[in-house]
């Protein structure tokens, strides 16, 4: 755990949007988020960098806001990942105990075994996450270290990602002049930000639907055993409004986050909105009920193809919490009611918890794997401070020299 006073720091690199997240950590080891940053994002596609130049600057303005508000200057930090190349799988272990009782050696030597599975050259472990462990046959062990025995068995989940996807962020933050201290699958991150451990013990889907993917992982007992990303998002219920309303991109984007409502049954026979047109002509005034016609089918596409996910992991009748929605698409009006429906578990929209400070800013569940990858980084600390205290006035242009250098 940081030490109290500690800064970390979480970058949110989306499809859609930039955020970054200062937290502060507190004499009771918890956390108070004392800056943010946005900016929009245009050098992404579906969650992987397709621009590195458009990527570095939205980084280096979102930085540059958080830092102004938390007073600090960011050096380095904690950031996500999720595509449509990340997958994940299964996988177990067994080694011999040295000694007779469990050490850190021997839970890092049987994690090894269980990554001695083949996977193309292209790609690379992001994740070994511990499901449960076994030492002489007994299973159930979730704590292993210092148990005695000579047999160390492991059930784990691996997640892998393609190099490129992982040296290209890496790449970004550094031309941005931060050091990466470690790359998280955002839904990992999103669910330490919005789920409880009774949740995560009980069983329950938490899915992460952000601009460019719908990202899913699925706890039983406590341990992940499914992920999946699912290359549709937010940004497709935007192309959908501008295609079926005949508007502009951008008005179709506002008109999503001001009237969108995903449940045609919610919306009152009266209710209009007024719709931009292209090509100079003036703008209409339309049915919101229009706008919902073009949004149910969509979302609930998305919804299907997460239950299809969670049928094929063979764990949805252990689901006992339900699912939990979070990220910036699940904000619109009728998401829940309607996952609910279409999965038949209890469904709950969520933003960030378990945080002090600009709670207010932060609460919204578009901020979800940023203040995630914060609280995140706080457990895991250990690989150095995320910031410092002092604000240098160069930074940005020893950053932009470096660059041409």
């Amino acid at each position: 755990m940081a030490k109290q006073g500690e800064l970390i720091v979480g970058l949110d690199i989306g499809t859609t949007k930039i955020c970054a997240v200062v937290g502060e950590v507190t004499d009771e080891d918890g956390i108070n988020v004392i800056g943010v940053g946005e900016h929009g994002s245009k050098g992404l596609r579906r969650g992987a960098v397709v621009n590195i130049e458009a990527t570095v600057d939205s980084i280096r303005q979102a930085v540059r806001q958080a830092e102004e508000m938390a007073n600090c200057e960011i050096s380095s930090v904690y950031a996500g990942i999720a595509n449509s190349q990340i997958k994940g799988f299964n996988s177990q272990g067994v080694v011999p105990v040295k000694d007779k009782e469990v050490r850190w050696s021997d839970v890092a030597r049987v994690h090894d075994a269980a990554c001695a599975v083949a996977i193309p050259i292209d790609r690379r472990f992001l994740h070994v996450l511990a499901q449960e462990y076994a030492i002489d046959g007994q299973p159930g062990i979730k704590e292993p270290l210092g148990m005695s025995g000579v047999r160390l068995e492991a059930k784990v989940h691996l997640v892998t990602a393609d190099s490129s996807s992982m040296e290209n962020i890496a790449k970004c933050a550094k031309r941005a002049g931060l050091e990466v201290l470690d790359v998280i699958l955002q839904p990992l991150a999103s669910a330490e930000a919005v789920l409880t451990e009774e949740e995560k013990d009980l069983g329950v889907a938490l899915v992460d639907v952000g601009g460019g993917t719908a990202d899913l992982v699925l706890f039983i007992n406590g341990a992940v055993v499914h992920t999946a990303v699912i290359a549709l998002g937010g940004n497709n219920f935007t192309s959908d409004i501008a295609v079926g309303l005949r508007t502009p991109a951008p008005e179709a984007e506002r008109i999503k986050l001001g009237a969108g409502c995903c449940l045609a049954s919610m919306i009152g026979k009266d209710e209009t909105i007024e719709v931009p047109s292209v090509g100079g002509r003036p703008p209409r005034v339309l049915p919101r009920q229009i706008l919902a016609e073009i949004l149910e089918p969509r979302v609930q596409e998305i919804i299907e193809l997460v239950r299809d996910q969670i049928d094929k992991s063979n764990y949805l009748d252990l689901l006992g919490a339900g699912a939990v929605f979070t990220g910036g698409a699940t904000l619109l009006t009728g998401f829940g009611e309607l996952a609910e429906d279409v999965l038949g578990v209890p469904v709950r929209c969520a933003g960030p918890r378990g945080v002090g400070g600009l709670v207010d800013v932060v609460k919204s569940s578009k901020y979800a794997t940023a203040v995630g990858l914060v609280l995140y980084g706080a457990r895991n600390e250990g690989l150095g401070l995320a910031g410092k205290r002092k604000r240098s006035p160069f930074r940005w242009l020893l950053s932009w020299l470096d660059d041409i250098f």
